[in-house]
C-alpha cells in the first residue's frame, strides 16, 4: 500500500510538472502572438526562439479560456460523484470548537464529523484516504476561540491553511428553527486575481466550496433556498422582492499558505503560495492583481 501511494504520488508530480512546462510554453507563444498582432518589438527573452515559436503557433488550436492545468485541477471530475468531506478538530477540543465543527457540517452537503481523539495526522490521513474521503478539514482554536482551518484534498493534495476569524455560531444568531437542508448557492465577488481563482469555488484548488455545494440549484421546503456568503442564509421570494434571513454559522477565512502535498507531509511538501505581509515584489503584485 505504501509503495502504491508513493508511485501514484510520483506519477502525479510528473504529470503536473509536464503540464506546467506545457503551460509555460503556451504563455510564451501567447506573448509572441500578442507582440505580432500589436506590431511591437518582441520581448527580449523570446527573440532567440521567435521563429520556432512562430512555427508552433500554426498548430496551436487551444480553445479560448482553456488553461490546460487538468492535473492541478483537483475537481475536474466534480459532478460525476458526490464528494466525501470529513470534518475534525485539533486534539482535546473545547465545547465551542466541537459545536462549531458540527455546524460546519451543516454548511457542506454530505460532510461528516469525526472525533479526533488521540489520532496522529498520518494515521488520520491514511484512514481518510482508505475510506475514499476527498477532503479533510481540520479546525483549530486558541483558548476556546476557533481561529484556523486546514483543508487537505486527498489523495495527493494540495493543502490550504486559512486564518478563521469572527466565528458566530447558530445559537448566537438567535431566533432559528431547524437547519436548512437545501443545497446551497454560493455568492462570490472580486476573486479575479490568480490567487483568487486558485481558492475560489470554480478555480483550480478552491473548487472545494463549489464542489461541496455541487447541488446548489435545488430548492428547499417551504419556498426556502439557501446560500453561503460564509454566513449562511435562507431566502424566500415574496413577489418581486427577496427576503434574506441569516441562520448561521458565520465566519471569515483568509488564506496564508498553500502546500502541494497532503496534511501529514507538513514542511516536507513544496510551498505553492505563502502570504508575506511585508513583501512588495513584482511577482506578488502580479499574483494579487486582477489582471
Amino acid at each position: 500500500q505504501l509503495r502504491r501511494q508513493a508511485r501514484e504520488r510520483r506519477e502525479y508530480l510528473q504529470r503536473r510538472a509536464r503540464e506546467q512546462q506545457q503551460q509555460r510554453q503556451r504563455e510564451r507563444r501567447e506573448s509572441l502572438r500578442r507582440a505580432l498582432d500589436e506590431n511591437r518589438l518582441l520581448p527580449t527573452e523570446l527573440r532567440h526562439e521567435a521563429l520556432a515559436l512562430q512555427k508552433e503557433l500554426e498548430f496551436d488550436f487551444q480553445a479560448p479560456g482553456e488553461t490546460g492545468d487538468s492535473q492541478d485541477d483537483e475537481y475536474r471530475w466534480a459532478g460525476l460523484e458526490p464528494p466525501k468531506v470529513m470534518v475534525t478538530t485539533s486534539r482535546d477540543p473545547s465545547a465551542r470548537l466541537r459545536l462549531f465543527a458540527k455546524e460546519l457540517c451543516l454548511l457542506l452537503p454530505g460532510a461528516r464529523r469525526m472525533n479526533r481523539g488521540r489520532a496522529e495526522l498520518g494515521a488520520l490521513v491514511g484512514a481518510c484516504r482508505a475510506a475514499g474521503v476527498t477532503d479533510l478539514l481540520v479546525l483549530h482554536e486558541t483558548r476556546g476561540r476557533p481561529d484556523g482551518l486546514t483543508v487537505s484534498h486527498l489523495p495527493h493534495g494540495p493543502t490550504a491553511h486559512f486564518t478563521l476569524s469572527g466565528a458566530v455560531l447558530r445559537q448566537e444568531v438567535g431566533g432559528l428553527g431547524g437547519a436548512p437542508l437545501a443545497a446551497p448557492h454560493l455568492l462570490l465577488l472580486r476573486l479575479d486575481s490568480t490567487l483568487g481563482k486558485r481558492v475560489r469555488p470554480g478555480g483550480a484548488w478552491g473548487t472545494w466550496g463549489g464542489h461541496w455545494g455541487h447541488g446548489g440549484t435545488t430548492g428547499g421546503t417551504g419556498g426556502e433556498r439557501r446560500m453561503h456568503t460564509w454566513g449562511n442564509h435562507v431566502y424566500r421570494r415574496r413577489g418581486r422582492t427577496v427576503e434574506l434571513e441569516e441562520v448561521g454559522p458565520r465566519f471569515q477565512l483568509r488564506p496564508y499558505l498553500i502546500r502541494l502535498g497532503t496534511l501529514e507531509q507538513g514542511d516536507a511538501a513544496d510551498v505553492e503560495w505563502r502570504w508575506h505581509p511585508y513583501t512588495a515584489t513584482a511577482p506578488k503584485r502580479r499574483l494579487l492583481s486582477a489582471t
